[in-house]
């Protein structure tokens, strides 16, 4: 019988971040590495781990043709990342976080809200996530 290749989706700050500054170490994640990724991406989403509200919102997303990375955070880094985030967005971050082109969308309630509403569509294509 052949055996399945794991498949992740989500993937951890802690081994997405790049070389971390001494500072950083200490807390095992370094918020600018979280900004970064959230820079490069046309849509991403920033929850704690296990959280199924990221669940829901990836499956949405998904549903519409996008497949965007989830980043865990665990919850030692929650802070740290809530906080930088918070000042790069100019409002307070709650998670899950979903950033379309770089800014701050929002959570759960204001992505679903704004698929009921039918605008969702549109604002994917025009951060780059969607092309038809």
């Amino acid at each position: 019988m052949q055996q399945a290749i794991p498949y992740r989706s989500c993937i951890p700050t802690a081994t997405a971040t790049r070389h971390l500054p001494d500072s950083a170490q200490s807390n095992g994640v370094d918020p600018g590495a979280v900004a970064a990724m959230v820079s490069e991406n046309a849509v991403v989403i920033i929850g704690k781990r296990g959280c199924c509200m990221c669940h829901v919102v990836k499956r949405l997303l998904q549903g519409l043709g996008v497949n965007p990375p989830v980043y865990e955070l665990h919850e030692d880094h929650e802070a740290a990342v809530a906080n930088h985030l918070s000042a790069l967005a100019a409002d307070t971050v709650h998670f899950p976080a979903v950033f379309f082109a770089g800014k701050l969308f929002g959570g759960l309630e204001r992505v679903m809200a704004t698929h009921i509403s039918g605008e969702l569509v549109p604002i994917l294509k025009d951060a780059g996530a969607l092309w038809l």
